[in-house]
């Protein structure tokens, strides 16, 4: 499951119970207490928003702030209950989006949070498709497109051979390798990726299916790998 919200606390119930209710909620979340975890679970996890604390167990917020904006374009929060004048503008000048003090009412941040997470949502058919290889990202125009792991590889495979008709066995293979996986899987993995670049799903422009056969990237200039 994908982590919408990487909560860094190293109060490990407020931050447990920040995860907890935002995942009833239906917003996916995960929590780790110290700057090197976080930097960590950035590096293996697809992440799209960070709530951080200014105070951690191994060391500054602000620092962790510096670090993780180094490595990802991350939205990053500061939710700490310092709220003094020059610890919120040293957070914004070392790259943090919002400043939240504690205590905040849990179901006040979600809808906070859901809001940035709707904005952050790519509108399907705008912007060329991009491939960032260095950071393992697509991206839709300058959005960096929410995809799970395995539709982040079929939409690589596909970019990779703009234009040729890809057959289904051969993307099973590639991406499934072994596995049980049959054309019911890649029919699903298929639609979730309509859904997410195409204007109309179900008149699909960049993603065809050719029937019998397979799906072929069409190469009309909205697809740069």
């Amino acid at each position: 499951m994908p982590t919408d919200v990487l909560i860094v606390d190293d109060e490990t119930a407020f931050a447990a119970g920040v995860c907890e209710y935002f995942t009833l909620m239906g917003v996916p979340s995960a929590h780790v207490a110290t700057a090197e975890d976080a930097l960590a679970f950035v590096a293996g996890h697809p992440v799209r928003l960070i709530l951080l604390d200014i105070n951690l167990g191994d060391g500054s917020g602000f620092a962790a702030c510096k670090a993780l904006r180094e490595r990802a374009d991350i939205p990053i929060w500061f939710l700490s209950a310092r709220t003094s004048t020059e610890d919120q503008l040293l957070a914004l000048g070392l790259g943090g989006d919002d400043y939240i003090p504690k205590p905040v009412t849990l179901s006040v941040l979600l809808a906070k949070v859901r809001a940035a997470l709707r904005r952050l949502e790519p509108r399907p058919g705008s912007g060329r498709l991009r491939l960032d290889r260095e950071v393992g990202r697509i991206y839709r125009g300058t959005t960096a497109l929410p995809l799970r792991a395995r539709e982040f590889a079929l939409l690589a495979y596909l970019m990779d051979h703009p234009g040729r008709v890809i057959g289904k066995d051969e993307l099973l293979a590639e991406l499934w390798g072994d596995s049980a996986a049959a054309d019911g899987t890649l029919n699903v993995h298929i639609r979730r990726l309509r859904e997410k670049v195409e204007a109309d799903p179900d008149e699909p422009r960049l993603i065809k299916t050719v029937w019998g056969v397979g799906y072929v990237l069409e190469p009309d200039g909205d697809a740069a790998p």
